[in-house]
């Protein structure tokens, strides 16, 4: 179920200096944590075809839920394929134009942002505005190796207009059936990213909750700001991993500062790391509680993330702006920010021609069909614009 990491916790903790033993026992113990709980297996549906209620429950209980096996070999591979290109078509600097070798860059004719990048080890999000202040503090920035880069990519926005097989992964048509038993057959888009953690300098996140829009609200609950997937290409540990608070997403919004001195400093008492195999996705309530330390490691991880949301959360309502100025979510800019979901759901159909593809209630009711081609790829530039952020 799990890879062997005890070298990776090793070195991991070794950054650590006088901290080094409680940072190895929390990985430790924190692994041992997660991989006890009881919300992990294949996605099963009933005889009526409803996912299942235990899942549902483990869901709601946990905040989170980890699918195996969900991606095959092949697919990992496609998206593989695709890194290759993404990482050859990187800048030679943040946001630069050019590669190293003088071609035109990953996203240097967008007007959106894409590729966000980070000292090697550090924490860039934590104690800043960014991401309207969500990341309340700063992580412990270990000391990078004299050999790495200055800067290193650590997410990739706006990801479906540059990977084809990030597209097909939007499009599984099994996960579409989990985001329509938790969300609704007229679940809305959100957002898609790739998050990068290469060994020896991906960066961290910083503990926060996401959502901006409901935290005060009379209509609060477990789900309102919604949830995303998260697949896994080469696998999860305690090290390279995001951590996780079980419950925390049904609290309401949490006093980061509070917890951390309360627990005695940034090991959260309670967290625990979502493991996984390459080929898992794991589906995680916006809500909850968590972050990830710096890969000290030696494993990479790259997760393709992507995200949905109630219909009922996001219409009607003025969004804070991810990216922009705010912007009215009338049915409109959803139905424009949907299209991506028709391309993949059909680049996938032509990938994988024995699947029995998703059928989208909102398509299916305005008899909107979608067709994958190198025109609807161009189409895909800049769609993170209207990303529906709450």
């Amino acid at each position: 179920m799990k890879q062997d990491i005890s070298e990776s916790i090793a070195a991991c903790a070794a950054h650590y200096g006088d901290d080094a033993e409680a940072m190895r026992s929390y990985l430790t113990q924190g692994e041992r944590n997660a991989c006890a709980l009881d919300n992990r297996g294949a996605i099963r549906f009933d005889k009526r075809g409803n996912l299942a209620a235990d899942i549902l429950s483990a869901y709601s209980k946990y905040g989170f839920y980890i699918f195996e096996n969900v991606l095959a070999e092949d697919e990992l591979q496609d998206i593989k394929e695709d890194l290759d290109q993404i990482r050859a078509s990187y800048p030679a600097e943040p946001n630069g134009k050019l590669t190293k070798d003088g071609k035109p860059a990953l996203g240097a004719d967008c007007v959106g942002p894409n590729l966000v990048w980070s000292k090697p080890l550090g924490d860039p999000l934590g104690g800043t505005e960014l991401a309207n202040g969500r990341h309340q503090v700063k992580l412990f920035e270990p000391e990078a190796s004299a050999s790495a880069p200055e800067f290193a990519p650590f997410i990739l926005l706006g990801s479906l207009q540059f990977s084809e097989s990030c597209l097909r992964v939007y499009g599984h048509p099994q996960l579409l059936r989990v985001a329509e038993a938790v969300n609704g057959s007229d679940f809305a888009p959100f957002n898609e990213s790739l998050f990068i953690k290469e060994p020896g300098v991906g960066a961290a996140v910083s503990w926060h909750q996401d959502g901006d829009t409901y935290w005060d609200s009379e209509h609060f609950d477990e789900g309102i700001h919604g949830f995303n997937f998260m697949a896994q290409v080469y696998g999860s540990t305690a090290v390279n991993g995001v951590w996780v608070k079980p419950g925390s997403h049904r609290v309401g919004k949490i006093d980061i500062k509070k917890l951390i001195a309360d627990s005695g400093s940034e090991r959260i008492e309670g967290m625990v790391p979502l493991v996984c195999n390459p080929g898992d996705v794991i589906i995680c309530n916006r809500q909850l509680l968590h972050g990830s330390f710096p890969n000290c490691g030696f494993e990479p991880r790259v997760t393709v993330n992507f995200g949905f949301h109630r219909r009922s959360s996001v219409l009607g309502i003025q969004g804070p702006g991810l990216y922009s100025e705010p912007m009215f979510y009338d049915e409109a800019l959803i139905d424009e920010r949907s299209k991506p979901l028709g391309y993949a759901i059909d680049a996938r159909k032509r990938r994988f021609p024995d699947e029995e593809s998703y059928q989208y209630q909102p398509f299916i009711e305005a008899g909107k069909t979608f067709h994958w081609s190198e025109s609807a790829k161009a189409e895909l530039k800049d769609y993170n614009l209207r990303d529906l952020s709450i």
